[in-house]
Formats: C-alpha cells, structure tokens, sequence
C-alpha cells in the first residue's frame, strides 16, 4: 500500500494537476496526503466528465458510480476501460484505470479525514453532474449559457469555493487546533478564495469553453447588453461584452483579496502553509492584469503568465517572507 500511496500520490498526481502540484508540493507533511488523494480523486471525476468522445448519460452514469464508491454506497469495484480508452492524455488513462488504488487509499484516511474528502468530493461532482445536464446538448453552433448570477456564484462554490472549505478543515485539525482564530470569517474568506480562483479561470477560459457551447456568463447579464451567448464566439462583440467582463474581473479581485486576508490570518508559523497559499493567489492576480487589456474573445490569443513570471512571484514571495508588512503589500501594493 505505501508503494501504490506513493506512486499515485507523487508520480501519478504530478502528471495530472498540472501547475497545482506546485502548490501541493510544498504543503506541510501532516495534510499533504490527505489534500494530494481528494485532488486526484477530484481529477479522476472531472477526467470522466470530460471525456467529450463518450455519450452523456454514459458520463452521467460514470460519475454516479464513482460517487456511489466514495460514499461508501456501492461496494462493486469500478471498470473505467471504455472510458480510459478514449483519453489522449496518458496520464488521464492511468487515472482512469487505477481508479480503485485510490479509492483504496480514501480508506486508509482517518474517520475525520475520509469525512471531509467525502464531504467535499460529493459537493465537487454536483457541480459536475449539474454542468453535464446544464451543457449536454451545446455546441459550437448553440451555445448554452448559466442563467442567472446565482447560478454562477453557486456553480464557482460546488468545484472550488467547497475546496477552500475543506482545506480550511483539514489544515485546522492538523497543523493548528490550538490556534485562536475567527473560524466563520476564516471558513467565509477559504470559500471566497475557491470561488476566486475559478472566476479567474472561467475568464480566462471563455473561449475556449464556448467553442465547446458552454458560456459560464449569465444570459440574464448579457440580455441588457444586447447579446445572446452565441454572440460571444465574434470577436467583434467584444465592446459590448467587455462591462460585464470587466465587473466579473472585479469581483474575482475581490474574492481573491479575501484570499489574501485568509492567507494572512494563517498562524505566522505556517510557512510552507502560507507560501502554498499565497502563490495561486499572486497568479491569479496576474492573470487578472492581463486579462484587464487582452482581447478576451479572440480564440488565438490566451491570457497566461509567463514561466519566467511566474518564478518572479514564487522567488519574491519566499525573499519578501521574514518582514511581515513588505510581504502583505504584496497583493495591496500590486492590485490586481
């Protein structure tokens, strides 16, 4: 088991987070296997969900049964084959086919561990499943947007502001139980740090999401501006979009900045904890100035910081560390 442990948490998990193992990497001991297995079983369903070659309600099923197996409710082992098959990232094809390593591993997780990756892995493929019957039909010829903003603020909770939650969780048990800290308004701010992260996401990925038929902009916000989610794959319409874009922009920078102030309420102690934190924020941000002067229609031109900016950020963080006000500036004094 700890050979298996270690290939799929170190090995497997390296190839399929792409720029999050960064992150995972440096969190302490103590919660890294715990975060590492809900983030490859949470890959292994987002996987399943995307796998475009293989008809809806299959996927839906899929996705059922997997559920089914980390609740606990289904004790037939799962056979992803077909699915694996249809993979063009090697990776994800061994994600599939070893899915029942790791659910192996969800069981040798303490009772309070293996309840909150349960907790928070039945939240994630909601969000999943409801993306799959929200987008089943779309395409690039009819695009289906969400409807509403609460729509869209609920969508960013189930795949990511539920994620901050469940960090938020684990690393109190683990790494400061003793601590005296305010547990609502740190569980609000790990929300909103999630949520945060995804709108960065879902604008920087527009796209390339409604060449698929998604649009994750509210129908209900682009009404008044004279625009039906097909309108979007012209670069043309970009002018009318962009008020609407630009407020998504602000409110990201705002859950991000709570992020922020998450990050900082952390024990000062927790440095691997508080570096780990801080650097999906820094990038975010970043994408963020970017995506404030790109031309965010226009399927050829993708927002995405540099590798070298990228070590900028990493480097600066861990120098700037040891003085606590020169470090907190680093999100204040460069808003986003």
């Amino acid at each position: 088991m700890a050979h298996a442990q270690k290939e799929l948490l170190s090995g497997l998990l390296k190839d399929v987070s792409r720029s999050f193992y960064l992150t995972l990497r440096l969190l302490p001991g103590k919660v890294r296997p715990q975060i590492g297995l809900a983030y490859l079983l949470a890959r292994t369903t987002d996987t399943i969900a995307d796998t475009g070659l293989v008809p809806l309600e299959q996927r839906l099923q899929s996705l059922q049964d997997l559920r089914a197996r980390i609740l606990g409710t289904r004790p037939a082992p799962l056979e992803f084959g077909s699915l694996a098959r249809h993979q063009a990232s090697p990776a994800e094809r061994i994600l599939l086919e070893r899915c029942e390593e790791g659910l192996s591993l969800l069981q040798t997780l303490s009772a309070g561990d293996r309840r909150l990756v349960v907790e928070v892995l039945q939240t994630i493929t909601s969000g999943q499943e409801l993306d799959l019957r929200r987008f089943g039909g779309a395409s690039s010829t009819s695009v289906a947007a969400l409807r509403t903003d609460a729509e869209l603020d609920d969508y960013t909770y189930r795949v990511a502001g539920c994620v901050g939650e469940f960090w938020t969780k684990i690393c109190r048990a683990h790494l400061f139980p003793g601590a005296v800290l305010d547990d609502a308004l740190l569980l609000a701010n790990g929300v909103r740090f999630g949520k945060g992260l995804q709108l960065v996401n879902i604008l920087r990925d527009l796209p390339s999401d409604l060449s698929r038929g998604c649009c994750y902009l509210p129908a209900e916000r682009l009404a008044p501006l004279g625009l039906a989610p097909g309108d979007l794959l012209e670069p043309s319409s970009e002018p009318r979009l962009r008020p609407l874009y630009d407020e998504c922009l602000d409110r990201a920078q705002v859950h991000l900045l709570a992020g922020w102030a998450y990050t900082n309420a952390l024990p000062r102690r927790g440095v691997r904890l508080r570096l780990a934190c801080s650097w999906p924020i820094l990038i975010g941000c970043e994408t963020l100035k970017l995506l404030r002067t790109a031309k965010v229609l226009d399927p050829r031109l993708r927002a995405k910081v540099s590798r070298k900016r990228l070590r900028q950020l990493i480097l600066r963080s861990v120098c700037l560390y040891p003085w606590p006000r020169a470090w907190e500036r680093q999100v204040a004094a460069a808003p986003c």
